[in-house]
């Protein structure tokens, strides 16, 4: 079993990206928050894989993080969930906005989903109810990142103002503030943020 793949970022699409591994590329399906992570094509980057096999072909799934990668193969146990509602899930939601929604039995947060509409919600609340008892919230590295410095939320509000939304704007952000620094004015931060931006979207046309 493919459990990690390292390579370069070969090209990308919607939902998937081709990695690029010493001369074999592997197509990729991934959610919206793992896509907005990825680095500019030719950049390095590693991804925790899983592999299904749908109609006898072999289709892989990669997943920025473990946890996201944990709670693909929870949410996959449910039925009626296959590995695109999956996906969907965790391209609207976050790990931890999916423990929030199942431990109060929110399902508007679950129907923000593509694809997921109110029986689907209340079918993952009763079905994973008993797998988040207790469970607290891990906060990413992403936010961690984030709340590190004074003006960064100053710096994601300026992002959000100019259209970026915040699964975008966010690890712009987190690389921005671990390159200059969390001192830095928030002048240097916005701008070194955008330029991660524009990178990532010239790098997927």
């Amino acid at each position: 079993m493919i459990a990690k793949l390292k390579g370069l970022v070969d090209s990308t699409g919607l939902d998937w990206v081709i990695l690029d591994v010493q001369g074999i590329c592997y197509r990729l399906f991934v959610s919206h928050k793992t896509m907005v992570q990825l680095p500019s094509q030719g950049e390095a980057i590693a991804l925790h894989t899983e592999m299904l096999v749908r109609q006898e072909q072999p289709i892989l799934y990669g997943f920025a993080t473990p946890y996201e990668q944990e709670w693909f193969n929870k949410l996959i146990t449910v039925q009626g969930v296959g590995a695109r509602v999956a996906l969907a899930l965790l391209s609207a939601l976050t790990p931890d906005d999916l423990i929030r929604a199942i431990q109060t039995g929110d399902k508007v947060l679950i129907c923000q989903a593509d694809g997921v509409g109110p029986k689907l919600a209340s079918r993952l609340i009763t079905e994973l109810k008993d797998k988040v008892k207790g469970v607290e919230i891990v906060t990413s590295s992403i936010d961690l990142n984030v709340s590190s410095s004074s003006n960064a939320s100053d710096v994601l509000s300026a992002l959000e103002n100019l259209g970026y939304k915040r699964a975008e704007a966010a690890p712009a952000v987190a690389r921005a503030i671990e390159e200059e620094g969390v001192t830095s004015p928030t002048a240097v931060l916005i701008r070194r943020a955008l330029g991660f931006l524009a990178a990532k979207i010239n790098g997927a046309a």
